[in-house]
């Protein structure tokens, strides 16, 4: 019976979002990410054949914890909260916002098919309910909350900005009341 490995894939995973977190994953390669591990690159190279296989791994984890980081709600605005949550996230963890949203990840894909995308279901939800609209008046308002957010997002994920929670809390108070009100009259 062979030795059982002792660097697992979720370590290497583990050890290249890490790389991304804290240098940006333009610095996930095998030296990297072997170093994280202490070992040779050997075992990363084991797992994963290219190191653009790593860095999908990786971004496939940034993903996921960006999700559950905008879904850590308890507030009685839940969308409010999510959206703050979106925005302090990129004011937090630049380096793993600017790799899930501005490293070309979504290319050749469009606004509509991101905004219909399967992963926003549970968003919607909450929206739907918080709104009391159909599915898609919930997508237009959506859509008006994730254009306006992913820009003050992208100021703070790439500008020494200073971040004030209160203030942005009051704007988007503001455009969901309006997207609400726009949808509510189909648009006009």
């Amino acid at each position: 019976m062979p030795p059982k490995a002792k660097i697992t894939k979720d370590m290497v995973i583990d050890a290249a979002f890490e790389v991304a977190r804290e240098f940006g994953a333009e610095n996930i390669n095998a030296r990297t990410v072997s170093q994280r591990l202490g070992c040779s690159t050997q075992p990363v190279m084991w797992h994963f054949k290219t190191i653009a296989d790593t860095r999908k791994a990786a971004y496939e984890k940034a993903d996921h914890f960006h999700t559950e980081y905008l879904l850590n709600i308890s507030g009685n605005d839940p969308l409010k909260d999510i959206g703050l949550n979106y925005i302090r996230f990129a004011a937090n963890e630049k380096n793993l916002f600017r790799f899930i949203f501005q490293s070309d990840n979504f290319s050749g894909k469009s606004l509509s098919e991101l905004i219909d995308g399967a992963e926003l279901i549970q968003i919607y939800d909450i929206l739907a309910q918080k709104t009391q609209t159909d599915l898609e008046q919930v997508k237009v308002v959506f859509k008006s909350l994730f254009l306006y957010v992913h820009g003050y997002a992208s100021m703070f994920a790439n500008n020494a900005i200073p971040y004030n929670e209160e203030e942005l809390a009051k704007e988007l108070e503001l455009i969901f009341e309006g997207a609400v009100y726009a949808a509510s009259k189909g648009g006009k």
